[in-house]
């Protein structure tokens, strides 16, 4: 095998201070996008977020007016600007005093309900167990556990939403999730039915267009102008997004990564797929695959969760699992690379986002069989939110929402005057 040029060294991220203005296109809305501006550079003066959208001083306080009054953004106490020349300019951010959102992701084996804040931070999250996979059980579990986390953790803060994220199909226009297989669900009205239970706004999306939005509103820079995000775990799907619009598809089918063909893992042992074919990025990489071949080594885990902690322990069979197992997805890394040639291409895995040496398999991978990426060290990143995947998810959704229509319709906030 020939020896690959030394990969270019990964140059700092800027700051979100320092990212030039985009348009916007991601914001279908001038209030919209004087409130994703404010989101990426506050404290910051009106002119300056004038010039950031490109919208007129005069619209910029018009719109800054309406957030105010909903009481989305607040005025810093502290003045900018050199003193004793005219009027102070008094700066504008989030005000995340106020308000929460709520999220929930359906995973196959468990729930997570959580509290985000209007800066995307995690307030708290509660996850649990599926005593059975009933759409209509799990549903009105989590319309239950959403009073109890909100009372002990929300500080008085109001709920505006709640978004919902999970793998496989939604369609977010309808709120209904298409299909999921693993948990044998088929067109289920998940908006109508967390509505009815919790009286808010309800927003449903997959979890990985709803984890690229975050990345766009307050994670990975380049995710802006175009990504695609592949994301691993009991399900493997994705996500692909340009001049920051999510694409869904008509059947809302973008991002059904799983059946992607690999091959074998390099031994001839692909494992089969139940789509009868062998070698299936989801039937390889998954998280149900990864336990399997743990105990074929004699390394036996109840959960994915235990042989990750033997990974990030050091025992060599479970490091050599995700290794080859980041092998497995810098394949179809590089696939998606040539496909889609995206600025940034996240990948949400534990081993990529937790052990170095799996995101230096995954890069290697892409560099040696990508025509397109020349630079994997730039352009294929680990998630912003390693640790808090899941509990970022439903609440990215509900975010998304809410800066792209700050106006529209949220019971919550007092009405636009």
């Amino acid at each position: 095998m020939t020896s690959l040029p030394a990969p270019t060294r990964r140059s700092r991220p800027p700051r979100r201070s320092e990212i030039p203005s985009s348009g916007h296109a991601r914001r279908a809305s001038g209030t919209g996008s004087v409130l994703g501006a404010i989101l990426d550079h506050g404290p910051v003066a009106r002119s300056t977020v004038a010039r950031l959208t490109g919208l007129s001083p005069a619209s910029v306080t018009g719109h800054v007016g309406q957030l105010l009054s909903r009481g989305l953004v607040r005025e810093s106490a502290e003045a900018t600007g050199p003193r004793g020349l005219g009027r102070p300019h008094v700066p504008v951010e989030i005000d995340t005093s106020r308000f929460l959102v709520a999220g929930a992701h359906i995973a196959v084996a468990h729930s997570t309900v959580a509290l985000m804040d209007l800066r995307g931070r995690v307030v708290a999250e509660d996850r649990r167990p599926h005593i059975d996979t009933d759409p209509r059980r799990i549903l009105d579990d989590l319309a239950a556990r959403l009073p109890l986390l909100t009372a002990s953790h929300a500080a008085g803060r109001q709920v505006l939403a709640l978004g919902v994220a999970t793998g496989h199909r939604v369609d977010p226009a309808a709120g209904v999730v298409v299909e999921h297989p693993h948990l044998g669900w088929r067109a289920v009205p998940v908006r109508e039915i967390l509505t009815a239970a919790t009286g808010l706004p309800v927003h449903v999306d997959s979890h990985s267009r709803a984890l690229a939005r975050a990345e766009q509103m307050f994670g990975e820079v380049s995710t802006r102008r175009s990504t695609v995000l592949l994301f691993i775990g009991a399900v493997v799907d994705g996500a692909y997004a340009t001049s920051g619009e999510l694409h869904r598809g008509p059947r809302s089918g973008a991002g059904s990564v799983a059946h992607l063909p690999l091959g074998s893992g390099g031994s001839g042992d692909a494992e089969p797929c139940r789509c009868g074919r062998t070698g299936c990025l989801q039937s390889e990489v998954s998280e149900r695959a990864m336990i399997r071949r743990a105990a074929e080594q004699s390394l036996h885990v109840g959960t994915f969760q235990e042989l990750l902690d033997h990974a990030m322990a050091g025992e060599p069979r479970a490091v050599a699992l995700f290794r080859r197992r980041a092998r497995l997805v810098g394949r179809a890394a590089a696939l998606l690379l040539d496909m889609f040639d995206p600025e940034c291409l996240v990948v949400v895995e534990p081993g990529a986002g937790r052990l170095p040496e799996c995101l230096a398999d995954l890069r290697e991978e892409v560099g040696m069989r990508s025509w397109v990426c020349d630079d994997p060290e730039r352009a294929v990143v680990p998630s912003s939110f390693t640790g808090s995947v899941l509990a970022t998810a439903g609440g990215a959704v509900a975010l998304g929402a809410l800066y792209t229509d700050p106006l529209g319709p949220w019971p919550a906030l007092p009405a636009v005057s």
